[in-house]
């Protein structure tokens, strides 16, 4: 029943996006993995992971749309969500590597036993078995922002005070993280990752396959999303966005519609960081700087809030830019990168995905006008047009014969 009620929410595009990124778990494992090294068609071993980081950003970039697009909530601490289920994955691998640490302690990361630790923190407990862990990657972040929610939409806070509370609780974040005690490896941080699930993390064969459960998840979280807002509660949510005060007049509980939002956008920025770290190989306090948040921001605008796929293409393009400008222009990257910001905010302001539908509308326009002038019928292409009034229709004005309206009873 959930499942036909999820099909039933989803649109021609969904379906494409959905298609094109699980064509992509399955194509690009394949590429690496069967075809010989220096073929045309071969996706390079450093590409997997690197392309695997750039979907964990767009899994990000969705989730902040979720709420930025379509609740009119706008997080400047998303990064927080996303560190934390970081984190979570990597105090599991760092329980992955057992003996064979510097320090060969059975129990102990060898960051602790360098601190002086004894014993292993509470917080560690369980870590070691995947299901615990991934249990917490969804509950911390999901946790953390039902209580800060719980607080700031029943006290009816909004607009840009919400923001820079946001922005005030990631930052708060990275200092605690940054300090020893608090027993996650401090301005280091986690790395020196070994195992996930038993295999390899170097392992190319596993670095494949958690670019397809990336893939994948991105998919999955794609459908979710779109479900949601196709049905009456992203309806209720778009009337929150647009009209807050209209809609709690009406009935609805306002907080408990930013409530749902808002921690189920946090959980799936926490499973984009786990997703995260055993690419990147590393997770430390610097993923919780509040500039990381505002980064997440501009990638949903230059793709286009409210889209849903807009984000996805931002946090994908410009991750790429950035990458080729850090090479490229590696003292000027910085300015180029302010430069596409600075064009996408003046002459694209819906974002890449705003731009392309605005043509298809104006293109869809021109040639109804086109039609209309030459006498012809409505062009298939241009969509439904509104029905002709029928003759049943008591609404509809009668004329007489010689073109003179006859006036309603009711006039």
């Amino acid at each position: 029943m959930i499942t036909a009620t999820v099909l039933r929410a989803l649109d021609k595009k969904a379906y494409w996006v959905v298609g094109i990124l699980i064509a992509l778990a399955i194509l690009v494992p394949l590429s690496n993995l069967l075809l010989p090294t220096g073929h045309a068609l071969r996706v390079p071993n450093y590409m997997v992971p690197l392309l695997g980081k750039y979907l964990s950003y767009a899994m990000l970039a969705l989730a902040l749309d979720l709420i930025w697009g379509y609740c009119g909530i706008l997080s400047l601490g998303h990064g927080a969500f996303f560190a934390l289920g970081g984190y979570a994955m990597g105090t599991y691998l760092m329980r992955q590597i057992g003996t064979r640490g510097v320090y060969s302690h059975p129990e102990l990361p060898d960051f602790m036993v360098f601190l002086g630790y004894s014993e292993l923190p509470w917080y560690w407990l369980g870590m070691d078995q995947f299901w615990f862990a991934a249990i917490m990657i969804m509950a911390v972040p999901g946790l953390l922002a039902f209580a800060f929610g719980w607080f700031a939409f029943r006290s009816r806070v909004t607009g840009v005070y919400l923001s820079i509370i946001t922005q005030a609780m990631t930052y708060a974040l990275m200092l605690a993280f940054f300090r020893n005690d608090m027993g996650f490896g401090g301005n280091n941080g986690l790395t020196d990752f070994r195992d996930i699930l038993g295999q390899p993390i170097a392992n190319q064969g596993t670095r494949a396959a958690l670019f397809a459960a990336t893939a994948i998840a991105l998919a999955v979280s794609y459908v979710l999303c779109a479900s949601i807002v196709a049905s009456k509660l992203g309806k209720v949510m778009v009337a929150v966005r647009d009209a807050e005060s209209r809609t709690r007049f009406i009935g609805y509980r306002v907080e408990n519609v930013k409530l749902f939002a808002f921690t189920l956008s946090a959980v799936m920025a926490g499973i984009a960081g786990a997703l995260y770290v055993p690419q990147v190989g590393i997770i430390n306090p610097g993923e919780f700087s509040p500039a990381n948040s505002i980064e997440v921001v501009i990638w949903a605008a230059v793709g286009g809030r409210g889209t849903l796929v807009g984000p996805i293409i931002g946090a994908i393009l410009v991750n790429v830019g950035k990458s080729y400008f850090t090479a490229a222009l590696p003292d000027f990257w910085l300015f180029a990168l302010g430069g596409l910001f600075v064009f996408v905010t003046l002459f694209m302001p819906r974002g890449i995905v705003g731009v392309f539908v605005s043509a298809r509308d104006a293109l869809g326009a021109r040639r109804a006008s086109a039609r209309a002038e030459k006498g012809a019928g409505p062009d298939p292409r241009d969509g439904p047009s509104a029905p002709a009034p029928s003759r049943s229709d008591p609404d509809r004005e009668t004329r007489t014969d010689t073109g003179d309206a006859r006036p309603s009873p009711a006039e």
